[in-house]
């Protein structure tokens, strides 16, 4: 769920400016997984540009104040989650942890850097949401140390119906700064797209793991 429909925009707006986001369908990404994607996703860019870093932490502030208002600690999700993580639990002076997406070869073996007292509530930072898969194991980890997690805010999703299940299951409250919705409205408005890539992108969020790019005739 995005916090403010009018936030969303000027999110999307940003990300799209600072090319965090990319949009190609004629031309698309391959993910990780295999997947072809039209679009590729950097939150971490945002930290290269101060008045944008700004305007996204003052938005997780206001919405964690709003969303989550009895946060005792702010936790980031390694590792686009840590430092806009750090920045916000800095602005309203709380303390701030991180969760490593696997528990450490020597020493102490943390999953969890820094502390998390037993019982307290927290709120979990990240900079983008797929599936969801691994930012639900960050959740799973504070849990098993015995903290109240009061849910999850993100700079951006894409909406998968997995993603919005899996939190589902998890029963982890989402709230994120903006969407793919809004993400494709905001770029056609601003001409970063033409109708034709808003019908191949709209394809894309609903069979991401089968979808191939329009062929473009000649």
């Amino acid at each position: 769920m995005i916090f403010n429909n009018e936030s969303a925009k000027k999110v999307a707006q940003s990300l799209l400016q600072i090319k965090a986001i990319k949009l190609q369908p004629s031309n698309p990404f391959t993910w990780a997984s295999g997947w072809k994607s039209p679009i590729y996703c950097d939150n971490r860019k945002i930290l290269s540009y101060p008045k944008i870093r700004t305007f996204i932490r003052q938005q997780f502030v206001e919405v964690i104040e709003n969303e989550y208002p009895n946060v005792d600690t702010i936790v980031g999700v390694a590792t686009g989650g840590i430092a806009i993580g750090a920045l916000i639990a800095e602005d309203m002076g709380l303390p701030f942890a991180y969760v490593r997406s696997s528990a450490k070869g020597h020493g102490m073996q943390n999953l969890i850097e820094g502390e998390v007292p037993t019982g307290k509530n927290v709120v979990v930072i990240e900079d983008l949401i797929s599936t969801g898969g691994s930012s639900l194991k960050a959740v799973d980890a504070l849990r098993e140390s015995n903290c109240n997690v009061l849910g999850m805010a993100a700079i951006f999703t894409y909406d998968f119906e997995v993603a919005n299940n899996n939190f589902n299951q998890y029963d982890c409250k989402l709230i994120t700064l903006s969407d793919y919705n809004a993400l494709i409205k905001t770029a056609e408005a601003d001409n970063y797209i033409s109708q034709q890539d808003v019908n191949s992108l709209s394809q894309w969020r609903k069979d991401p793991a089968n979808w191939q790019p329009e062929k473009i005739n000649s």
